[in-house]
């Protein structure tokens, strides 16, 4: 069972109206605000993958805020829970 507060890493992969809609400028933005670490980028199939680190909360808050976007359709998110990168700093796009 998670501790709240307690840091997760997810590698996630969204589908959708992902590319081109400002879908990784609002991950990023949304990231930092929140302390969240990890980097996001497009990949060539039109999905955009991610990894990201922080609470569980702090990560659902990110999507919630990412998903407020009128341009961002997100049909379909994988996600799966990975180790954590001790060392990392920022959130890169």
């Amino acid at each position: 069972m998670e501790h709240a507060g307690q840091l997760v890493r997810k590698h996630m992969r969204f589908t959708g109206r992902v590319q081109g809609v400002g879908f990784r400028y609002r991950a990023s933005y949304a990231a930092r605000g929140l302390g969240l670490t990890g980097w996001v980028r497009n990949e060539s199939d039109g999905s955009v993958e991610m990894e990201v680190q922080g609470t569980t909360e702090q990560i659902n808050q990110m999507l919630v805020l990412i998903n407020r976007s009128e341009y961002i359709v997100t049909d379909r998110i994988e996600a799966t829970e990975i180790p954590l990168e001790e060392h990392e700093t920022g959130f890169r796009v």
